[in-house]
C-alpha cells in the first residue's frame, strides 16, 4: 500500500523494463537475481534464448551513475558473470545521485550483451518522456548524445537536445514519431524501428500514469534494431489505485526509513539536512516556518505537514520521527487551527512526552486558531517543559535563543 503522502514512486531498472515490454518497447533479455550462483544460471538461460556471448551485470538501486561507481560490468563468460555479481552484490555503491553515504546493492540484473567491441554501426541516443509544467503538455526530449548526463549535454551542447511537445487532445501523432527519427539522423530500417520505439515508449508512459520515463541510452545495434538499454521510471503514486501490480513494485529498502514510517500515518514528511525539526499543518505554513528558522540562524531538519486530519496519534508519530534524527537540536511546532484543532495537536504533544520519556532538546510550541485556548490549558496543566509562543516572530526568537 502506498501512502497518500507520496507524489511519486521510483522503481528499479528491471521493473521499468518490464513495463516497457508490456507496451511493445524492445528491451534486452534479462533476469534479476540476488546471488552469484543465480547470476550464472541466468546467464546460461539468456544465452540459450538469445545466443548472446556477452552479458551486462548491473546493480539495481534507485540512482543513476551506477557504471561510474562500479555498479555495471560487462562479462565475457558465464564465470565472469558470477565474478562480477559477487563483487557488486552487497557493495555500498556511491554515485553522484546517492550522496556520499551510498546505497547497498541487494539485486543485480543480468542482461544479454548488446554492444560488441569493434562494431562501428552502433549508436547511443538519449530519450525521455515527461510533463512540461509550463505548457501543461507531455514532452519527448531526445538527443544524439546518449550515454552521457543530459545535464552536461544541455550545458555544453544545447543545440543537440530536441523537444517534441504532445497535444493532449490528439496524443502523439505519427509525423511526430517520424520527426524524432529524422532528427536522430536515422535512415531506412533504423528509421522505421525508431518510429515504432518512440510510439511504444509514449504509449507506455501514458498508460502507466508515469511521471517520467528516461531511457539513456536508447541503443541502435549494428543490425539497426532499437533497444532500451537502460530505464529510469518514476510512477505517479496518486494513480497507483489503477495499477495495483505497479504498487507492488515499491522497494522500501531504497527509501528513507523516516519517510516510510511517516507514510504509514499519512504524514507529509521530507527529511532535510538541518538542525531544527518542525511540525506544521499546511504546506504554505511549512514553507514560512522553514524560512523563519533559517532567518533565526537555524536550518530546517525536515518538512513535516500533519495535514487537516491530525490527531493525537499522528502528532505523536511525527514527534517520534523528528526525534530519531540525531542532528535535531530543537523542535518548532507551529499550528494554525482550522480544519485541525489545536487541542488535538496539544494532546499529541502531551502523549508523546509521556510515552517517549525524556526529551533533551528544546520544544517551542505555537498554537493559534480553533481551540487554541483549550490547547494552551492542556499543555500548561501537563507540566511539560515547553516554550509557548503566540506570534511567529516570538517562535523565531526562541529558536535563535536555543542556539544562542
Amino acid at each position: 500500500m502506498i501512502a497518500k503522502s507520496y507524489n511519486f514512486m521510483n522503481i528499479h531498472e528491471y521493473q521499468g523494463k518490464y513495463i516497457l515490454k508490456q507496451f511493445g518497447v524492445a528491451v534486452p533479455e534479462g533476469m534479476v537475481v540476488e546471488s552469484p550462483e543465480s547470476a550464472m544460471e541466468a546467464a546460461k538461460e539468456i544465452k540459450h534464448k538469445t545466443g548472446a556471448g556477452t552479458w551486462a551485470v548491473k546493480a539495481q538501486i534507485h540512482a543513476g551513475g551506477r557504471g561510474k561507481g562500479g555498479g555495471v560490468k560487462i562479462a565475457q563468460s558465464v564465470e565472469d558473470v558470477g565474478k562480477h555479481a559477487r563483487s557488486i552484490l552487497g557493495m555500498n555503491l556511491v554515485t553522484h545521485q546517492t550522496g556520499p553515504e551510498g546505497k547497498k546493492v541487494h539485486k543485480v540484473l543480468v542482461e544479454q550483451g548488446i554492444f560488441y567491441p569493434g562494431e562501428s554501426q552502433v549508436q547511443e541516443f538519449y530519450m525521455s518522456v515527461l510533463l512540461n509544467r509550463q505548457s501543461g503538455r507531455n514532452i519527448i526530449m531526445y538527443s544524439t548524445e546518449g550515454g552521457m548526463d543530459i545535464e552536461t549535454v544541455a550545458e555544453k551542447t544545447p543545440h543537440l537536445i530536441f523537444r517534441e511537445e504532445i497535444d493532449p487532445g490528439t496524443g502523439l501523432l505519427p509525423f511526430q514519431a517520424r520527426k524524432v527519427a529524422f532528427n536522430l539522423q536515422l535512415k531506412e530500417k533504423a528509421f522505421k524501428e525508431m518510429t515504432k520505439f518512440v510510439t511504444s515508449l509514449y504509449r507506455s508512459y501514458e498508460k502507466s500514469d508515469a511521471s517520467l520515463f528516461e531511457i539513456n541510452p536508447v541503443f541502435k545495434t549494428s543490425d539497426n534494431l532499437i533497444l532500451a538499454a537502460d530505464a529510469k521510471v518514476v510512477l505517479d503514486s496518486n494513480s497507483l489505485y489503477r495499477h495495483p501490480e505497479y504498487a507492488e513494485m515499491r522497494d522500501l529498502s531504497e527509501e528513507d526509513p523516516a519517510e516510510v514510517e511517516a507514510g504509514k500515518y499519512d504524514l507529509n514528511f521530507i527529511k532535510l539536512d538541518g538542525n531544527v525539526g518542525c511540525m506544521v499543518n499546511g504546506a504554505g505554513l511549512a514553507m514560512a516556518t522553514m524560512d523563519i528558522i533559517k532567518l533565526s540562524g537555524g536550518e530546517p531538519a525536515n518538512f513535516l505537514d500533519v495535514g487537516g486530519t491530525a490527531n493525537a496519534t499522528t502528532v505523536e508519530a511525527g514527534f517520534r520521527i523528528i526525534l530519531k534524527d540525531p542532528n535535531v537540536k530543537a523542535i518548532l511546532i507551529n499550528i494554525f487551527g482550522g480544519i485541525v484543532r489545536c487541542d488535538r495537536v496539544a494532546r499529541g504533544i502531551v502523549e508523546a512526552y509521556k510515552s517517549i520519556g525524556d526529551i533533551d532538546v528544546p520544544v517551542i510550541v505555537r498554537l493559534q486558531g480553533t481551540n487554541a485556548a483549550e490547547a494552551k490549558k492542556l499543555i500548561d496543566d501537563s507540566g511539560l517543559e515547553v516554550f509557548p509562543a503566540i506570534t511567529l516572530q516570538e517562535a523565531a526568537d526562541m529558536v535563535e535563543k536555543a542556539f544562542g
